[in-house]
């Protein structure tokens, strides 16, 4: 995994605050041949419990904070985090590094398991990354096989005194073949050497040529790469376009329709403004309507007051008064008759106040407001009158209403 590609949890924390127990790191080589993959063996112990974001990263000997990791893979959790714990501890994990991601030169590194909160949990022994040699097998004997062996250097001790004997006349031979022996090894060391040169450049060359291949490779997919992204890019470019022009129309429609509403604003206010004209006109006439009403029925009353005020007067032109009355009569029966007079006038005046029409005396008031409501529309909301005439203000007036 490339470390840039998704950063790990790191920290500051310095080495006396690890925990190098609580993950055991199995079966780790001394060294590492270069170019190929590696695999890293652990075990999370008892005390240890898994989570989402550890990971497992190849340090160089001698770091001092998990910032200073080389690369890293994400520690895969155990299928069976919800067991018992035993069975966890005992569970074998492994994780593969690429070996395009391994270091490159002959330093000694070593695993480490770095939980979410960038503290170590486990560290590995160190290893190198170089080529096998001779040096590097170990010979692992038994017990037994070391008793043998001091039994048969004893045995050969023995034989080596016997043999010293005739060994002295040996030695003079042996002093001339020293010589030409010097030579002979001198020559067998350059041809080791040269040997071991060559089989060091071998594997050097090997490493280049598989390195060399992984980046045609890795060159090849990120020219794809390239080419899709100025493909997408190319794409983003005319939908960036294609939006921009809508957002223009949008914005233009918009305008239009705000200028819209402040027309209708002001509509709305010039048919409010009509339609309280109208309304204050009616209540006008409604208030002049109740006093001439009022009016008439206190000149009714002063005329059922006057029964007299009816009545013919006599050939000689005085009125006739009854008896116990004014000699020269009533004076206030000329005003009667003209209080009558005023009465029927009033009533004469009771006309609607939206088609004119007169209604006769005897019309009651129930059936002249009746009358006069037919003409009127009354909103629901505010109980404000209108002309039914005019239903275009009524119902922008009920616009009105909608739009709060």
């Amino acid at each position: 995994m490339d470390k840039t590609s998704d950063e790990p949890p790191t920290s500051a924390v310095l080495l006396d605050n690890c925990h190098f127990s609580q993950v055991v790191f199995n079966n780790v080589e001394k060294f590492y041949v270069p170019g190929g993959d590696i695999t890293c063996q652990y075990t999370l112990t008892q005390n240890m419990v898994p989570r989402g974001k550890d990971w497992v990263g190849i340090f160089r000997v001698g770091w001092k904070t998990t910032r200073e990791y080389y690369t890293f893979m994400w520690a895969p959790l155990p299928s069976d985090t919800h067991s018992d714990t035993n069975s966890d501890a005992a569970a074998q994990h492994q994780i593969q590094f690429k070996a395009y991601y391994l270091p490159k030169d002959d330093e000694y590194y070593q695993f480490c398991y770095v939980d979410q909160d960038g503290v170590v949990r486990g560290a590995s022994v160190p290893f190198q990354f170089r080529a096998e040699t001779e040096d590097d097998i170990l010979v692992v004997t038994t017990q037994g096989e070391v008793e043998e062996l001091e039994l048969q250097n004893k045995n050969l001790h023995e034989e080596n005194k016997e043999l010293k004997a005739s060994c002295a006349s040996l030695q003079q031979q042996n002093i001339n073949l020293q010589e030409e022996l010097k030579k002979t090894q001198e020559l067998q060391n350059n041809v080791e050497s040269l040997r071991s040169n060559i089989e060091k450049l071998e594997l050097e060359l090997n490493s280049l040529r598989k390195e060399n291949k992984h980046l045609k490779e890795q060159d090849d997919c990120r020219g794809a790469e390239l080419h899709q992204l100025k493909e997408q890019i190319q794409n983003m470019s005319s939908d960036k376009d294609r939006l921009a022009s809508r957002l223009r129309a949008a914005l233009e429609h918009m305008d239009q329709l705000q200028s819209q509403v402040l027309n209708y604003e002001k509509e709305v206010e010039n048919l409010s403004r009509v339609n309280h004209d109208k309304t204050e006109q009616l209540e006008s006439l409604k208030e002049e309507n109740r006093r001439l009403r009022n009016l008439r029925d206190e000149n009714d009353a002063l005329l059922r007051r006057l029964p007299w005020a009816g009545e013919g007067s006599s050939s000689s032109g005085v009125p006739q008064a009854p008896e116990g009355f004014l000699l020269f009569g009533n004076p206030y029966c000329a005003a009667g008759a003209n209080l009558g007079a005023g009465a029927a006038n009033v009533a004469s005046l009771r006309q609607c106040p939206m088609c004119n029409e007169v209604f006769p005396e005897d019309t009651g008031t129930s059936q002249y407001e009746a009358h006069v409501q037919s003409h009127l529309l009354q909103c629901p909301h505010c109980s404000q009158t209108f002309d039914k005439s005019n239903k275009q203000v009524f119902d922008d007036h009920l616009l009105c209403h909608g739009l709060e």
